[in-house]
């Protein structure tokens, strides 16, 4: 199953579409959500998921009433213990499969402290775990997205939307 993605220049933030190839004519359900890209010495922080081996930017869904830049502190902390501030907002994704779509809006953030891990229920079961990796073996690992379609469509898809980001993001900010 192949995605078409679509850049939308000139807008700013980047504005990316995904177009899964399972994707409805329209959608009726919206799921808005925030991640930190979050840079320490070459290392990217991301959510580890050890009992199914996914890697996520961390970040979730933003709550009734909540910023993006609010929701995206909130999530990095919730997932990593890591207090992050937010220093631009540099990309938008939209990720239209079946009769989802999903919004992601990306956070280029600076680590300032250290808080507290709030796992779901869920986030627990999963063993969800904090871990700085090498940026370029996120990115590495992010690219090779194409090698779980007959796994799992979830993880091609997220893996594909986080080296999507990830490839915007050395774009914009290894450039100068």
């Amino acid at each position: 199953m192949t995605d078409f993605v679509f850049e939308n220049p000139g807008k700013t933030p980047k504005e990316i579409d995904i177009l899964g190839a399972n994707r409805f004519e329209t959608y009726t359900r919206t799921r808005v959500g925030c991640r930190g890209v979050v840079i320490r010495d070459g290392n990217i922080l991301l959510s580890h998921e050890i009992k199914s081996g996914w890697y996520l930017v961390p970040g979730g869904g933003m709550e009734e009433g909540e910023t993006p830049e609010a929701c995206c502190v909130r999530e990095v902390e919730e997932e990593t213990g890591t207090i992050v501030r937010p220093l631009r907002h540099f990309l938008t994704i939209n990720e239209y499969y079946e009769e989802y779509r999903y919004i992601d809006y990306y956070f280029v953030c600076e680590p300032v402290g250290q808080g507290t891990i709030r796992l779901t229920e869920a986030e627990r079961r999963r063993g969800l775990e904090p871990l700085w990796l090498p940026l370029n073996e996120a990115v590495e690992m992010f690219s090779r997205h194409q090698d779980y379609a007959a796994v799992s469509e979830e993880k091609r898809g997220v893996y594909l939307r986080e080296y999507v980001a990830l490839s915007e993001y050395l774009k914009q900010y290894q450039a100068g």
